[in-house]
């Protein structure tokens, strides 16, 4: 009998060589019924995997995420098999087929070019795949035997595959009916299991990722468990689509990128007008809760780079320039021009903690494939805040920064999940303190009870963090917020600070950002709000629409009454139909559309559209301006 420790801590017994299957039956029909992978002492397996010796094992269902991974695999292989069957008069080559976040895809080479309308009859043959059920068996073979059988097969890109495998690697193939594929796993039990289907697009993909090999054709797609996921998942892309912030951008003419500096965002006035108003409540937010504002330079010499473990660990995504013929760099983070702020006079622990923030200009280089919108640019602005503490203040720090970041997501009206990420690879200092570090921000999501996932792996070089991905209105997630607890680069700045003692000891520092970049945290909220921002974001708050040439010194007076108390409001006095300018008002998504005829002039009034609402009501001039006031200054969503 082997031990078999599941995730909730227990423990059961079960006969040495039972497959994982049969072992999750022996647990719970029902659950079963849901698993479609496992992982076994870490790593993620088929099914059919044989327990041989005392284990833990988790089960894998569509909600976690090596669970869909393991279904979209498969659906990977089914395309594959179904393109075989559409195509199987011409020479089909199949290279790469992952599943990837929210979907798979599959390279293949072949003459015919692909369109839309090929994609309906491969989804149809794929959908029969599905319906029959066929098993999915794995099988390992040897290196020669492998290569003998894609060889025969005329599938070269999976020759080399081989080839470039290690010379003691195992060989695994999966079957599924009239179909092998070279591949190392995991699958789900069955093509049964893939029950709703959707391919989405044709791209083009070179071999490997290199421009100098043949350009491949990609299929992508997607799979869940249920139709009803499914139809949701596309109903979300098609609202993503609608509410693209690049094409919202454009039309509400809030910011553009050039060609003259790709990855380098241009505001235009309405874009600066929502810039500032965040700024202006990030501010607000930050007095509150104790920081201070610096400013550091954006260019810094190559030691203090070098101090910092940049240059070493993070040189690939700088910028470089040379002044007097010595090397300097564009920061990258504002990380260690706070250090030297910090250095700059001596503290004792009654300052601490001395909570600094800065709304820093940072230049990364990113690909210029990697560039998107203002989700991935060259150079943006990060709330940053460095957190100087003693130790035995890091969680109580860690819970007011979390206070602070619960009140500004909530003002926007997003949700978020925390993620804990821990030591990457390439990282600098002992195993102690990444243990004692990674512990503090543990214990502080335990303590208040938020649930959180962890990443192995993903931490910052200097330090492990918290990650808040937040979620909007049409259910997509936003990493945005991130807090890292770093005891290194005191460490290497030679922080410090005369304790209770009157000794020296060494400050622990927090780096955390809230929007994370300015640019991308507007780019979200466009998107969220599908460009129709709130009352007190909306570059144009107010627009007054006279009726006649007549109204329209009553248009002027309204407006100055309004702009006098801060409000933005504008008059659109041009010759053209009511009715006209009301639906351009709405096209672009003004809070506030105000129309002024006889009516109004003679009782004082206006009468008020709201964005969104077809109908409008008559209102007291004063009363309205109070409305809006109140909507400005609680910062009400709409």
């Amino acid at each position: 009998m082997i031990k078999v420790t599941l995730k909730d801590g227990s423990v059961r017994e079960a006969e040495a060589g039972i497959s994982i299957l049969d072992f999750v039956k022996s647990v719970s029909n029902s659950l079963a019924k849901k698993v479609l992978a496992a992982k076994l002492d870490g790593k993620t397996v088929d099914l059919t995997t044989q327990l041989e010796q005392d284990c833990a094992l988790q089960f894998l269902t569509f909600e976690d995420a090596d669970g869909r991974w393991a279904l979209r695999h498969t659906a990977s292989h089914i395309l594959a098999q179904a393109i075989k069957h559409v195509y199987k008069d011409q020479k089909v080559q199949l290279a790469i087929g992952p599943a990837i976040e929210n979907g798979f895809y599959y390279d293949i080479d072949m003459e015919k070019k692909l369109t839309d309308e090929d994609l309906k009859d491969i989804e149809k043959e794929m959908e029969k795949i599905v319906k029959q059920n066929i098993p999915l068996v794995r099988k390992e073979v040897s290196r020669a035997d492998a290569l003998k059988m894609f060889a025969a097969a005329g599938e070269n890109y999976k020759v080399e595959l081989i080839n470039d495998l290690p010379e003691d690697a195992a060989i695994s193939l999966y079957e599924q009916g009239d179909f092998v594929d070279l591949c190392a796993g995991p699958h789900v039990l069955s093509t049964g299991k893939v029950k709703a289907i959707k391919l989405q697009s044709i791209a083009g993909a070179y071999w490997r990722g290199d421009e100098h090999n043949k350009m491949l054709q990609r299929i992508y797609g997607t799979a869940f468990e249920k139709k009803e996921d499914l139809d949701a998942y596309l109903h979300m892309l098609e609202e993503a689509a609608k509410r693209d912030h690049r094409k919202l951008g454009k039309e509400l003419d809030i910011f553009s990128l050039h060609e003259e500096g790709p990855g380098f965002p241009f505001f235009h006035p309405n874009g600066m007008i929502i810039r500032n108003e965040l700024i202006n409540y990030w501010r607000e937010v930050h007095r509150r809760y104790g920081y201070l504002e610096v400013k550091t330079p954006m260019i810094m010499n190559r030691q203090l780079w070098e101090q910092s473990g940049h240059w070493d660990h993070y040189k690939e995504n700088m910028y470089f320039t040379k002044i007097d013929g010595e090397d300097y760099a564009i920061k990258p983070m504002n990380c260690p021009g706070g250090m030297l702020v910090y250095k700059s006079q001596p503290h004792s622990y009654r300052e601490l903690p001395l909570r600094l923030g800065e709304l820093g200009l940072v230049h990364r280089h990113e690909l210029s494939g990697a560039l998107h919108g203002l989700f991935r640019v060259r150079n943006f602005t990060q709330d940053d805040a460095h957190i100087f503490m003693t130790p035995d203040q890091i969680e109580g720090e860690i819970q007011k920064v979390i206070n602070l970041f619960d009140e500004v997501y909530t003002t926007f009206g997003l949700s978020y999940h925390a993620e804990l990420s821990t030591r990457p690879k390439d990282s600098m200092g002992s195993d102690e303190v990444w243990e004692t570090a990674t512990a503090a921000l543990r214990n502080a999501l335990d303590h208040r009870g938020l649930k959180y996932v962890v990443n192995e792996g993903d931490g910052a070089f200097y330090g492990p963090k918290i990650d808040f991905h937040l979620r909007d209105s049409i259910g997509r997630t936003w990493q945005c917020g991130t807090i890292q607890l770093d005891m290194l680069m005191p460490e290497k700045f030679d922080l410090t600070y005369v304790g209770e003692d009157g000794q020296k000891h060494r400050p622990v520092m927090l780096h955390r950002v809230v929007y994370g970049s300015i640019e991308r945290f507007i780019g979200i909220l466009i998107e969220n709000y599908a460009g129709a921002f709130p009352v007190w974001l909306a570059p144009v708050q107010i627009k007054i629409l006279p009726i006649t040439s007549s109204h329209q010194d009553y248009a002027f007076e309204l407006k100055k009454k309004m702009f006098d108390l801060g409000l933005r409001v504008e008059v659109d006095d041009r010759n053209e139909k009511v009715g006209y300018k009301i639906r351009e008002s709405q096209v672009k998504k003004v809070p506030y559309t105000l129309v002024v005829g006889d009516q109004e002039m003679a009782d004082r009034t206006v009468n008020v559209r709201k964005y969104g609402e077809k109908d409008s009501q008559s209102m007291d001039i004063d009363a309205f301006i109070k409305e809006v006031q109140e909507k400005i200054a609680s910062k009400a969503e709409r």
